[in-house]
């Protein structure tokens, strides 16, 4: 007879109303902990506050080491500086770079905390209150509107002191914008007026009536000719001391000039007219045939007037240490900005002091030559 086997046992269920222990399971969580509620209310806030701070606007401006841009170079393939009219050019194996200021806070770029406090920790960058850097009120079409105006007045400018610096003849019609309250030609001479003569010497540039004007002692009862609507008339007017000496007139001029040769200055995205010392350098390497700067890299900035004074910008530590960054070993500054200039120039980077295009352009040619030891730097006593 074979052998039973035993019958499988299974658990057995209990009955509906049988009361049953529950099967193990894992163990329940610990309730948190005041002190852990704390700590955790206390994370999310400070990332909520970190979140804001990155965002916040603070009402500073902080001023940066902006780009750098080579005159004898191109943009987008054409040269930054062009003669269209068949006038001579010469090529140059140096560099001119203008330098430029970037800055965050203004109108239409509102600073944030941490590039606030970046700029305050940064030994190449300038943190200012926004009202000393911007006017109050003013719109980011109309800081553009005037940086451009400025620009463009620079290139012109520029233009005329380098065609004159190589003995270009520049005429142009001296057009009168208005008289300067409080002097000479206040109540004399009129808006629109057109000079044409100076102590009944002719004039036919805007230079000419300069050099005439610094010839003459502050104080001096003047005839000057002007055509008002088509008639000659030959005005007295007591000049005005000049700060450089000699007289001024006392009269806002707007030239219209006529210039000799075609110059095009194509730069984008850059306003202001600190780069008029660089432009006319850079049209006066140009159109000569000697090799001014000889594979030297020589960055500058300063503005530049039609009679070839160079004149003091903003921002120049900025334009200083981008200058180094950039490459340069020379660096021309407006002698009027000597005073800002010591202490913030950087290793390896030599400052040359001019204060006309003339001073600019026998420095770049003394710096090509390998003859710039004895050129003038800034001093604390500058």
């Amino acid at each position: 007879m074979p052998e039973q086997l035993p019958t499988p046992q299974t658990a057995a269920r209990p009955d509906a109303g049988a009361h049953a222990e529950p099967l193990p399971g894992p163990a329940d969580a610990a309730a948190p902990s005041p002190r852990s509620v704390t700590m955790s209310v206390a994370v999310l806030v400070t990332l909520l506050l970190l979140t804001v701070m990155v965002f916040l606007r603070v009402p500073y401006a902080v001023s940066s080491p902006g780009p750098t841009r080579d005159t004898l170079g191109e943009v987008d393939g054409a040269p930054l500086i062009e003669v269209e009219d068949g006038t001579p050019t010469y090529p140059s194996t140096g560099e001119l770079r203008l330098t430029t200021v970037s800055v965050v806070g203004g109108p239409g770029y509102p600073a944030t905390l941490p590039q606030v406090v970046s700029g305050w920790l940064s030994g190449s960058r300038t943190v200012r209150p926004v009202e000393a850097v911007f006017a109050p009120d003013i719109t980011q079409d109309q800081l553009d509107e005037q940086n451009q105006a400025a620009m463009t007045s620079s290139q012109e400018s520029a233009t005329v002191a380098a065609l004159e610096e190589l003995d270009f003849d520049v005429p142009a019609e001296l057009v009168v914008a208005g008289a300067v309250e409080g002097t000479g030609a206040m109540g004399v001479v009129e808006e629109d007026d057109v000079v044409v003569s100076f102590q009944g010497e002719p004039v036919d540039s805007y230079t000419a009536l300069i050099d005439a004007l610094a010839q003459t002692p502050p104080g001096t009862d003047v005839a000057l000719g002007v055509l008002r609507d088509g008639e000659r008339l030959d005005l007295d007017v007591v000049t005005g001391e000049r700060p450089d000496g000699g007289s001024q007139l006392g009269v806002f001029i707007d030239p219209q000039f006529t210039l000799p040769v075609d110059v095009t200055i194509r730069i984008e995205d850059i306003g202001g007219p600190s780069a008029g010392l660089m432009f006319a350098l850079g049209i006066v390497d140009l159109l000569t045939p000697e090799d001014e700067v000889a594979g030297e890299v020589v960055a500058g900035t300063g503005t530049m007037d039609v009679d070839g004074t160079v004149g003091p910008i903003g921002g120049i530590a900025q334009k200083l240490a981008g200058a180094e960054r950039d490459g340069a070993d020379w660096f021309l500054a407006p002698a009027a900005n000597c005073p800002d200039v010591v202490g913030h120039v950087p290793d390896g980077l030599r400052v040359v002091r001019v204060a006309t295009l003339a001073e600019g352009r026998d420095a770049i040619e003394a710096i090509g030559a390998g003859q710039a030891d004895t050129l003038p730097t800034c001093t604390a006593a500058s």
